[in-house]
């Protein structure tokens, strides 16, 4: 899901400006958050869903919903109860079993038991009778609104993260998919019902239609959703590995010449996407989009719902198809396993469009964004926090440089044969996996172990700050010294191959070090001397604040008062640190006592001249504020 506010574009570099309208930030403030809104069924571990046939009835002038749902099911123990997820605001009519009532009762935290008169023991199956006004929770479970000049209305819903249960009874959980889903939407005429899977039939019912949609894929009940207003619809075709792709839009009617200028963009990354990781899971169906009133996106199964059509909305909703749709995200505490890697794809496919400036302007402002505050974590530390859940800082972007660290950590064929692997993984494939899943692919196509990275990265908070110290030994010998603080004492050490750049007479490298702690010494093998040297010149690693410096003069500025040369021939160079105020008085004294030379720098770096003195020792007294140093020189 893209949470979006509103969008800055901004001119990173001169050079870059004739691509401003590249550079995409996520606004953290997203809108209609419930900061404590959670929905598991108590019990609702002991069975297993296998189908739902979801019968809607949806006026989208009216902000109301009736209808039912018959859900088919697999004891996994033996029941005389079961219960499903449904919000008190709803009004749960009856429920059947095989065609008789069955005993019910809504129970406190949004939980429908369903009490049975004999033990349940084999697939079966049970129909839910309701109606009401859902509410709206998280970012618009279900919302009425309107569109357009002439305010034209429509309903959307968006169930992420645990708003299924406010406009539909289901099992509300990250553990268990649906094998497959059909929907029966019933709607005014001049409106159409976007939904899930492929459209079957349009049925005429009284003065009313209905909308059949089939979807024959698992799915979780977050991503499933259903849109109705007077949409126009438009086909194009992707072509994929399985063949050609029906890609489906529902846009409203002002906004379709926008739907179609972005079309082209669109099929090159669903080709991209199929060929750089695995198929498309869903492609006997289709891949859609149903224009809705919410300023980002979500990626309901072959079906997002999208706030408008830019390229950067669309290529971050379909990568959720293959990461948050195909595998899903196992905990809201993983939620990083589905935005961070949409966030991550979404630049690197963008990239395909744009060119590498692109990808350099996303680096500069995600690092920036991630290293603007110096603690929090990518695991998310309180599920009960829609905010926190979506964090565009946390999730969407220091998750997704997790991804470009680990990109570098392996390199690229690992990596992505990794995903490749993680993808098609027969248990995590259409269903759910946490961080471990996705380690333990990387761990194995790699042979290298991930466990310091995920515990300093995933579950630590912040970021290093890297210190590269330089000095030339006796025989000429460059010697490198790499120091690291990091700005949360959660992690105090982050173990990462550190790329460093020098260039000097025409030349130029890179070299990594394998930095396994702080004050580590490397002596690089140069076939030139450097003038100059770059930490990480291509953003590898999420850090900031990071210096390189000549070692003595490092040395000299931990002193509180620097002289320096002494023994001197002429000139005294003095570095005042740690002052509160500028050195007001500078007095040099002769053996005797004498005042020879008086100075008022206002720098707290200077020089004392000594040239027209004889050779022999004096003394230097320097007063700053109310401290007071004394030093001898020696003039030779």
């Amino acid at each position: 899901m893209k949470k979006i506010l509103f969008i800055s574009y901004f001119f990173l570099l001169v050079s870059l400006q004739a691509q401003n309208n590249h550079f995409v930030f996520e606004n953290e403030k997203a809108g209609r958050l419930a900061s404590n809104h959670n929905a598991t069924c108590s019990q609702s571990g002991n069975y297993d869903v296998r189908y739902y046939r979801c019968c809607w009835n949806i006026n989208p002038a009216v902000n109301a919903i009736s209808g039912n749902v018959t859900m088919y099911f697999m004891p996994l123990s033996l029941l005389d109860s079961m219960q499903m997820d449904v919000s008190v605001s709803l009004s749960v009519d009856s429920v059947y079993y095989h065609n008789t009532k069955a005993n019910f009762v809504q129970l406190n935290g949004d939980v429908l038991q369903i009490n049975f008169s004999s033990t349940l023991n084999a697939l079966d199956s049970v129909t839910v009778y309701y109606h009401g006004m859902p509410p709206s929770t998280g970012f618009g479970s279900f919302v009425q609104s309107t569109h357009g000049p002439n305010n034209v209305p429509i309903i959307w819903t968006l169930s992420e993260p645990y708003g299924a249960s406010d406009w539909w009874p289901c099992k509300n959980t990250l553990t268990d998919k649906a094998d497959s889903i059909d929907t029966y939407i019933t709607i005014p005429p001049g409106n159409k019902a976007a939904s899930n899977g492929l459209l079957k039939e349009i049925i005429p019912t009284d003065t009313n239609f209905t909308y059949h949609w089939k979807h024959r894929h698992p799915i979780a009940a977050y991503l499933v959703a259903q849109a109705v207003t007077n949409y126009v619809a438009f086909l194009d075709t992707a072509k994929v590995q399985q063949g050609n792709l029906p890609v489906l839009y529902y846009t409203y009617p002002e906004d379709s010449a926008s739907a179609r200028s972005t079309d082209g963009q669109l099929l090159q990354i669903i080709h991209y996407y199929d060929s750089l990781f695995i198929p498309y899971a869903f492609s006997d169906e289709k891949y859609g989009h149903a224009e809705f009133g919410w300023g980002g996106g979500m990626e309901h199964q072959t079906m997002s719902f999208v706030g408008g059509f830019p390229i950067y909305l669309l290529v971050h909703e379909l990568a959720h198809q293959w990461f948050g749709d195909r595998v899903t995200c196992g905990s809201w505490h993983d939620i990083w396993l589905n935005e961070g890697f949409a966030v991550y794809l979404s630049a690197i496919s963008q990239t395909t469009l744009f060119g590498e400036s692109f990808f350099t302007g996303w680096k500069i402002t995600t690092l920036a964004d991630i290293t603007s505050i110096p603690n929090g974590s990518v695991w998310v530390d309180d599920t009960t926090s829609v905010s926190r859940i979506f964090d565009g800082r946390l999730t969407y972007n220091k998750g997704s440089y997790l991804l470009r660290m680990l990109r570098w950590k392996l390199g690229d064929s690992l990596f992505f044969q990794g995903l490749r692997n993680y993808l098609s993984d027969p248990s995590l494939a259409y269903s759910f996996s946490k961080t471990i899943g996705l380690q333990q692919h990387l761990e194995s196509v790699s042979g290298q172990s991930l466990t310091n990275f995920i515990n300093q990265w995933f579950y630590g908070q912040g970021y290093p700050s890297y210190l590269v110290l330089y000095d030339k030994e006796a025989n000429n010998q460059l010697k490198i010294t790499i120091n690291q603080t990091t700005s949360d004492n959660s992690v105090s050490f982050f173990e990462m191959p550190v790329p460093i750049e020098f260039k000097g007479q025409g030349k130029d490298t890179i070299i990594v070090f394998n930095h396994t702690s702080s004050g580590q010494v490397f002596y690089p093998n140069l076939n030139f001397t450097p003038d100059s040297i770059f930490i990480d010149p291509n953003l590898e690693i999420i850090s900031a604040h990071n210096r390189v410096m000549e070692e003595n003069a490092y040395l000299r500025s931990l002193q509180s008062l620097v002289i320096y040369p002494n023994p001197t021939a002429g000139i005294v160079n003095v570095q005042v640190n740690n002052f509160t105020n500028f050195p007001r008085t500078v007095e040099l004294y002769n053996v005797l006592g004498q005042n020879i030379l008086s100075l008022t720098p206002t720098e707290s770096t200077f020089s004392v001249p000594l040239a027209g003195f004889a050779n022999g020792t004096y003394y230097l007294k320097i007063i700053s504020g109310e401290k007071v140093y004394t030093q001898k020189i020696v003039k030779e």
